[in-house]
């Protein structure tokens, strides 16, 4: 097998890594080993999986609320990550910053977040830095649609143009925010033209097809690192569950039965492995028992785990010293 046959193999693992962990989270959410609600990421694989293979190790990412999937896909240790979300010191914040603030800078992770459009202008301040130091590195930023219309996000984007920065700018499009539509929020087509206000090159790709969105992504990172400046690329996707997992109890109902059939019929975790099966280039099947075998080690080591000690609760929160005033204790 050569590195392009490793490479779409890769890709599937990626894919079903994400997909199974996230419906393993939702178990452990309702049998109360994750308290609280998380944001499942099911049906949008192939965004975080055709971007972030298309990124070396040295490069960054700044995410979202529904972050796991980029995570992952950028080389997230799934056993950090589920022992964050049992809330174990073992955890990648120490089981203190739960599903939406996970972040390893180590491998380019600069953190998921919980406030929608935030991580896009952190993805500049990287990408400013790395122009400052004639670095050929490149940010990425993940958001969704729902950020499309947050004034952060498009001052991001004028500066990052006006900058020329390394940064490439990757807009979610699953169609909701939250409940609301975005056929209720935009009245353009497509929410990639919105870069030609700023000046950059954009494009709109079939975020259901994971070798669409790599082959969109690997020309706009290189461009990035040739000095080229910002780049949009807007993935049409689709989320096949709620906007979070308390949203079943909630009963809400904005979306029709028909419109999530005719989605599940492009789910990239059930089309992918047939095209890969075809190409006879694995067995699908054996990929899936290897990442099954991983999560059920990952879930083992979270709950094996230790708790925080609760004399440590505000450790972290606050700081004890200022620069020129006496050490308070808290």
């Amino acid at each position: 097998m050569n590195a392009s046959d490793n490479q779409l193999v890769g890709f599937y693992r990626c894919m079903r890594l994400i997909r199974r962990f996230e419906e393993r989270v939702v178990e452990l959410v309702n049998r109360n080993e994750i308290v609280g609600t998380t944001h499942e990421y099911v049906g949008e694989e192939a965004v975080a999986t055709g971007v972030c293979h298309a990124l070396g190790v040295e490069d960054v990412i700044t995410s979202t609320h529904r972050g796991h999937g980029h995570i992952l896909a950028k080389g997230g240790d799934p056993r950090r990550m589920v022992a964050e979300l049992m809330g174990r010191k073992t955890g990648y914040n120490g089981g203190r910053g739960g599903s939406m603030h996970i972040a390893d800078l180590g491998l380019g992770i600069y953190g998921a977040n919980g406030i929608v459009g935030a991580g896009v202008p952190i993805a500049c301040g990287a990408a400013m830095a790395f122009k400052q130091r004639d670095s050929s590195r490149v940010a990425v930023a993940f958001f969704g649609d729902g950020a499309i219309n947050q004034g952060v996000v498009h001052e991001a984007m004028n500066l990052a143009c006006i900058w020329q920065l390394p940064v490439v700018f990757v807009c979610e499009n699953n169609g909701y925010g939250i409940t609301a539509s975005i056929r209720d929020m935009s009245r353009i087509q497509k929410l990639s033209d919105r870069a030609a206000a700023y000046g950059m090159p954009a494009e709109t790709v079939d975020g259901m097809d994971v070798r669409a969105v790599h082959a969109a992504t690997t020309a706009l990172v290189a461009r990035a690192r040739a000095g080229g400046g910002p780049s949009f690329i807007e993935c049409l996707t689709y989320r096949f569950v709620g906007h979070f997992t308390a949203e079943r109890a909630l009963g809400l109902k904005y979306r029709t039965e028909q419109e999530v059939a005719e989605w599940r019929l492009r789910d990239p975790i059930a089309t992918y492995p047939l095209w890969l099966r075809d190409q006879k280039l694995c067995d699908p099947a054996r990929v899936d028992e290897e990442v099954e075998a991983q999560l059920e080690e990952a879930i083992a080591y979270a709950r094996e785990s230790e708790l925080p000690a609760p004399q440590d609760a505000l450790q972290g929160m606050y700081a004890v010293t200022y620069p020129g005033l006496p050490a308070r204790g808290w």
